[in-house]
C-alpha cells in the first residue's frame, strides 16, 4: 500500500523524500509535453495515411468506373447504329449516329469555350493592391 509522501515524491519507501522543486516541475512538463505533441502528431499520421489509403483506392475505382462507362456507352452506340440499321443501311445509321455526337461535341465546345472566356486572366483584386503597394513604395521612395 502506498502512502501520500510516496504519491508525491516517486519514490517506494522513501517517507521523506523531498518534494520536486519548481524546475524539476518544469522540466517534467516540458518532456510531457513533447512527449505528447510527438504521440499526437504520430497519431495525426497514422490516421492521414489511412484516408491517403482510402482516398488512393476510391480514386482508383472511380477511374475504373470511368473506362467501364466509356466502353458502356460504345456499346450503346454500337446498339443505336445496329438498330438504325434494321430501317436504314449500316453506313447511313453509322453516319447518323456520328452526326449527332459530333453536334452534342460542339455544343458541349462552344459552352465550354464562353465559360473560360467568362474567367478573369488574372485575379483582378489582387493586381489592383499589388500595383498600389508598389506605387506607395515609391511614393515613399521619393519623399
Amino acid at each position: 500500500m502506498s502512502t501520500a509522501s510516496e504519491a508525491r515524491s516517486g519514490a517506494p519507501g522513501a517517507p521523506n523524500a523531498p518534494e520536486p522543486t519548481v524546475g524539476e516541475l518544469l522540466g517534467r512538463l516540458s518532456e510531457q509535453t513533447s512527449r505528447l505533441v510527438r504521440d499526437e502528431m504520430k497519431l495525426g499520421q497514422k490516421e492521414l495515411q489511412h484516408s491517403i489509403t482510402h482516398a488512393a483506392v476510391g480514386a482508383g475505382l472511380g477511374g475504373a468506373a470511368g473506362v467501364l462507362a466509356l466502353f458502356g456507352f460504345g456499346v450503346l452506340l454500337a446498339a443505336i447504329v445496329a438498330a438504325l440499321a434494321l430501317v436504314l443501311p449500316v453506313w447511313a445509321a453509322a453516319l447518323i449516329v456520328a452526326a449527332v455526337l459530333f453536334v452534342g461535341a460542339a455544343i458541349a465546345g462552344l459552352l465550354g469555350r464562353k465559360q473560360v472566356a467568362e474567367v478573369a486572366p488574372v485575379a483582378p483584386k489582387t493586381v489592383d493592391t499589388v500595383r498600389d503597394d508598389i506605387r506607395e513604395v515609391k511614393e515613399a521612395r521619393r519623399a
